[in-house]
């Protein structure tokens, strides 16, 4: 059982912005353990009316009576300190805790905090490490970055001393965490907006691989030279993984794919043939992800038919290339969260992996530094499918003052050659696929923000 000695001293713990994938998870977890946690939100949703299924009141707008009685408020990044709740905290001298310093509490009541971080493949590979820790009934707690159906939710409560967490780097706030074991899957150019620069990404990353204790495990990606240059910060036990250099600890080679572009493939342990792995998921940038899980969960001598059959049964994060139906057996819909070129790339090779007739991307920018910053990438990575329409950018934390729209990016992508589309409407979007779109295309709708709604409007719009 975890050591909560630390948190004793709340009894009462309120969460403002309590519906966000994280603070959710952590929500049910203090719950769980006995805490009597309230929370507020600014809108309802399906996370919030699990949350009061489960036991948890939750207010839609502020509960000042809650603030009040309460011993402690923790709050996510997007609550500005005008909040009325924040305010009301402030005057009453209640203690604030800003989520990730929280979530790093929540890592110091654990002995084995495992640490998934990068800038891509996080969600997944966070659910592939969870799903077999619970196949191989080690009971770990978990906090991934989406619904899993494996855990119908995005949390689970255990009683061993295993925590399994995404570790995002965001704001640094990677750095808040206590962790026994990290995964860092990739160092890439991104949240610009913070960093300024991929130097201060990378200073970042080794200021992360400097939490480790000398008894630790660092696993990192054989392919990303910046990953590899993280293992001079620590003395932790190093692991490297790779689909490119047999010289690694654990290398991947043999990859094929079938119609679904789900791949099978070899896995060489320190020179030997360990095992022959398939997945339920498609795209090369999976079997990478996947060689990380197998990597730390062999470390932690989880049998290898466990790790198969957990691999195996895994069909995806939400929102991680899911299947969303079809258009009137026409068109297959997929919904997929990549917002940056990285990832676009990655989904797009995914893509190529399968059987269709043509390609449709549905893109929506997110933030307008990214948009900016990235310009160029982005139009070079949706270069890769068929049928481009992009809607307005969505502005997630930020406000433009950076002076771009989703006009510049249309205009990159007609100076490359491709007859791209600027759509904002959603409804004219969606009608407009419907009308165009011919036998086995397959209709990809990409993006962190609200763009995944197209998805379900295409496939229910057209099978009334």
């Amino acid at each position: 059982m975890p050591n909560i000695d630390n948190l004793k001293k709340y009894k009462h713990i309120h969460m403002i912005g309590i519906g966000g994938t994280s603070m959710s998870g952590i929500a049910e977890i203090l719950h769980n353990w006995g805490f009597h946690v309230t929370g507020s939100d600014w809108a309802d949703s399906e996370t919030v009316q699990t949350l009061i299924k489960r036991g948890i009141k939750v207010t839609i707008g502020h509960n000042i009576e809650d603030v009040q009685k309460a011993d402690v408020i923790v709050y996510s990044a997007a609550i500005k300190p005008d909040d009325p709740e924040m305010v009301e905290a402030k005057k009453l001298h209640i203690t604030t805790i800003e989520r990730a310093d929280f979530l790093g509490d929540l890592t110091r009541c654990f002995k084995d905090t495992i640490c998934i971080s990068g800038t891509h493949g996080k969600t997944t590979t966070t659910s592939m490490i969870s799903l077999c820790f619970v196949e191989a009934l080690a009971d770990p707690s978990i906090q991934v970055g989406a619904y899993l159906k494996q855990l119908d939710g995005n949390y689970r409560v255990g009683n061993s001393e295993h925590f399994i967490i995404e570790a995002c780097e965001y704001v640094e706030s990677f750095l808040k965490f206590s962790p026994k074991a990290e995964i860092i899957l990739n160092i890439d150019n991104d949240h610009l907006d913070y960093f300024k620069t991929f130097d201060n990404i990378k200073n970042a990353f080794i200021k992360y691989v400097k939490l480790l204790p000398d008894d630790g495990i660092l696993v990192i990606n054989g392919d990303d030279k910046n990953c590899l240059e993280l293992a001079q910060y620590t003395n932790a036990d190093i692991i490297t993984y790779s689909l490119s250099n047999p010289d690694t600890n654990f290398y991947a080679t043999n990859i094929e794919f079938n119609d679904d572009g789900f791949a099978k493939f070899d896995v060489y342990m320190n020179h030997e043939f360990f095992d022959t792995f398939q997945l339920s998921i498609p795209g090369k940038h999976n079997v990478s992800n996947a060689l990380a899980c197998i990597a730390i969960c062999t470390k932690y001598k989880i049998d290898k038919k466990l790790i198969k059959s957990a691999l195996l049964r895994f069909t995806g994060a939400h929102r991680r290339f899911e299947y969303k139906g079809k258009i009137n057996d026409i068109a297959s819909v997929y919904d997929d969260y990549g917002h940056h070129p990285t990832e676009i790339v990655a989904t797009a090779k995914s893509l190529m992996n399968k059987k269709y007739h043509q390609s449709w991307v549905i893109f929506q920018p997110h933030t307008y530094s990214r948009t900016k910053n990235l310009l160029d990438d982005f139009a070079n990575a949706l270069m890769n499918f068929d049928n481009v329409i992009v809607l307005d950018i969505y502005a997630a934390r930020e406000t433009n003052t950076y002076n771009i729209s989703s006009k510049d990016l249309v205009e990159k992508l007609h100076s490359l050659g491709k007859n791209a589309l600027y759509i904002p409407d959603f409804t004219e979007c969606v009608n407009y696929v419907k009308s165009h779109i011919q036998k086995n295309d397959i209709v990809l709708t990409l993006g962190a923000g609200t763009v995944t709604n197209i998805g379900s409007m295409l496939v229910e719009r057209l099978k009334r």
